[in-house]
């Protein structure tokens, strides 16, 4: 078994006549986590999507546990069931309980009856302390707490790879910190994760590897706290003054 779960080669995929990604490779490896970082607009929502097929590649190639990312619905059943993507607006369905929400992927996927795949949720909730929300709606939740769910929906399956763009954008900051703890939580695990964040507190304290995007190409990738602290390139360099800066933080002296 390879060690890498993850591979992207000359990956180039865009909107209409707009190219949006130029040419990315990537390499995930089986319990890595890897932020991924970049201005607004650079490509990073795109990169997530194409992964389990949501945004169609121009070119390049993606596999996922040595399989290759195609359209072929057999293949594409495969890969999503093995796939867990977190969105930064929840998509929870409104009319159905949290408990539902994220049963009904297990059913759809896994084959599991109601039955199973609700016990296996109400386990997962549990786990992430919304036991008690299960019968709850969305729209009775907060939006820490939906997107909670929305990270419980997608480890129910148990995916080799989670996937989540943006998880905490839509959040204010007190929200934002109870999604940030799931997340350290999930971290924990050593499950595989490629996380589109500007979190730099998590990244720091959670990622394995930092990868810099900008204009639709990595710019710069490699340890976390090499990235962070020390960047390499003058690019990744003003990006982080930039964001630091917004985000109230001090520029870091190590």
């Amino acid at each position: 078994m390879s060690e890498e779960l993850l591979q992207i080669n000359g990956l180039r995929a865009g909107y209409g006549k707009v190219e949006v990604l130029r040419g990315i490779d990537l390499r995930v490896k089986r319990g890595e986590k890897v932020v991924i970082l970049g201005p607004s607009g650079s490509g990073k929502s795109t990169l997530l999507k194409c992964i389990p097929y949501l945004v169609r590649p121009w070119s390049g190639e993606i596999r996922i546990d040595g399989l290759t990312v195609s359209p072929d619905p057999a293949v594409l059943r495969r890969i999503r069931a093995n796939t867990g993507f977190v969105f930064q607006q929840y998509n929870l369905f409104p009319h159905m309980t949290i408990i539902r929400n994220v049963a009904l992927p297990l059913e759809l996927s896994k084959g599991m009856s109601r039955r199973e795949a609700e016990e296996t949720a109400k386990s997962v909730l549990d786990m992430l302390g919304l036991g008690e929300l299960a019968g709850k709606y969305p729209l009775e939740l907060s939006g820490g707490q939906q997107q909670r769910a929305a990270i419980a929906r997608a480890l129910a399956i148990d995916p080799k790879l989670l996937l989540l763009d943006e998880p905490t954008s839509a959040l204010d900051p007190e929200l934002r910190y109870e999604v940030v703890e799931t997340l350290y939580q999930v971290a924990k695990q050593g499950r595989s994760m490629l996380i589109v964040t500007h979190e730099l507190d998590f990244a720091e304290a959670a990622a394995d590897r930092v990868v810099f995007i900008d204009e639709g190409q990595i710019v710069e990738e490699g340890d976390a706290r090499q990235v962070l602290e020390r960047p390499r390139r003058e690019r990744t360099e003003r990006f982080l003054r930039r964001l630091r800066s917004r985000l109230g933080e001090s520029p870091s002296t190590n």
